[in-house]
């Protein structure tokens, strides 16, 4: 199994047919603690390549009989993130330059030098933990907006929080529990921070929104020619987050062939993709999580029961958002704060009609209900707060319009005119005209009211 790598640790393939170089190599990379293997020839060079992951590769251009140019896109194919320095000699820059226009990295020129190897491999560390940073940056940009802080006034979610930071410094695997909306993914995503394999990618899968048939290849892979339509080999996620976590969502829906496959991968690390036998080790920590009752699909025999097992070693439920009320003016807040600034609208928060729809409403679709309708409600919002007419109709329905002679306050029957008023003109001015007042008085009415 792959260690886990942290810092700028890389596991290095050496291909050279010269023992001598092979062995300095070795030598020199192993003395800056990265993981080394050494081959003298293509064909084992791609062997190992199957084998395992690589960050780096040095690949000498003669390699006896054979060019170490023909290498550099095979070994691109079956690992895209692989960056590729050629050892070449002072008379062959000019092959370097072509090694490079084929993908290639970098070079290094014969004789070489001890601190030009370390100067070299740690500049391309940077590189590859910039690249992964980045990574992991694009795919949590819709973390970093609050869909949840991970603070919580509502003890059970408090449990659930604690819970996972201590399980994520731990290489068990965590199952995620709870309705849809609930964040579990925003959970996930702070598991693989809080782990000792923060430094390395996270690969989320939704397993409903991939077909049955393609799902195998997104897990595992696929080579050429696996199936109609695979044009090109595909490292597949696993191998895309080696070192991290694999993240599947909604697991509950796993087609049973790819559950019996991903029992095999949890058990002993290996799979293989498809159309290729060669079998593969990675080194892949799993969250899991799901919407579904996976016993009541244990019992029905739609979810393998050993499976279920394996993923169930730490579970967590996430409660829903009506369980936990406290937790919905801070969320709403922080929600209005960030759209705010997006859509660049100096709203300074929600009139007490608006408050009150928020925690009168049950929230069925949980955390990304309340982000919407917060959403939407910043959009549409025409005054400096946001009130219950500008949330969805399904949150705040509209009251009925009173008619004269209700029994009501005056000043309710002056805010429900004002409103449709309003609603019924194109423009402040024109609703200022139809009420017979000046926009300054409009301007304050609706600021009484909230509108």
């Amino acid at each position: 199994m792959d260690p886990v790598q942290t810092d700028d640790k890389l596991t290095i393939l050496v291909v050279d047919d010269e023992p001598n170089i092979r062995k300095t190599l070795s030598y020199c990379l192993k003395a800056e603690s990265h993981a080394v293997v050494a081959v003298g020839n293509p064909a084992d060079a791609l062997a190992e390549a199957k084998r395992r992951s690589f960050d780096l590769a040095f690949v000498d251009l003669r390699l006896g009989a054979e060019d170490g140019m023909d290498l550099i896109p095979r070994l691109l194919a079956d690992s895209p993130w692989m960056k590729i320095v050629v050892i070449t000699a002072y008379g062959s820059i000019e092959s370097a330059v072509e090694a490079m226009r084929r993908g290639a990295e970098d070079y290094i020129p014969k004789p070489f030098t001890p601190d030009g190897v370390r100067l070299l491999t740690r500049r391309i560390g940077r590189i590859r933990r910039l690249e992964t940073e980045i990574a992991a940056l694009k795919a949590d940009r819709e973390g970093r907006s609050p869909a949840m802080r991970l603070r919580s006034a509502n003890a059970d979610m408090r449990r659930a929080i604690d819970t996972a930071r201590k399980a994520a410094a731990s290489e068990a695997i965590i199952l995620l529990q709870g309705e849809s909306g609930t964040g579990k993914s925003v959970l996930a995503t702070a598991i693989h921070h809080w782990s000792p394999r923060s430094a390395r990618p996270m690969a989320t899968v939704s397993c409903p929104a991939v077909p049955a048939d393609l799902l195998e290849s997104e897990l595992f892979g696929h080579v050429r020619g696996a199936f109609t339509g695979a044009v090109r080999d595909n490292p597949g996620r696993i191998a895309a987050c080696r070192g991290g976590t694999l993240f599947l969502d909604e697991i509950g829906d796993l087609a049973p062939p790819v559950q019996a496959k991903l029992l095999r991968f949890i058990q002993d690390k290996t799979y293989e993709r498809l159309g290729d036998p060669a079998p593969r080790k990675a080194d892949v920590r799993i969250v899991a999580a799901t919407n579904a009752d996976l016993e009541g699909r244990v019992a029905d025999g739609r979810f393998r029961e050993d499976l279920f097992y394996r993923l169930n070693v730490i579970s967590l439920t996430v409660p829903p958002l009506r369980e936990r009320p406290e937790d919905i003016p801070p969320l709403a807040g922080a929600f209005l704060a960030h759209f705010s600034q997006t859509n660049h609208k100096p709203l300074r928060g929600f009139t007490a009609e608006g408050e009150a729809a928020l925690e009168a409403h049950p929230w069925p679709g949980n955390v990304r209900e309340l982000r919407n309708a917060v959403e939407r409600a910043v959009i549409l919002c025409g005054g400096d707060r946001i009130g219950a007419g500008d949330l969805p109709g399904h949150i705040a329905p509209a009251r009925a319009v009173p008619a004269i002679g209700d029994r009501l306050p005056l000043a309710e029957i002056e805010e429900q005119h004002i409103r449709r008023v309003i609603a019924d003109t194109g423009s402040l001015q024109e609703a200022a005209d139809v009420l017979g007042i000046d926009q300054a008085t409009l301007w304050r009415r609706r600021k009484v009211y909230g509108i």
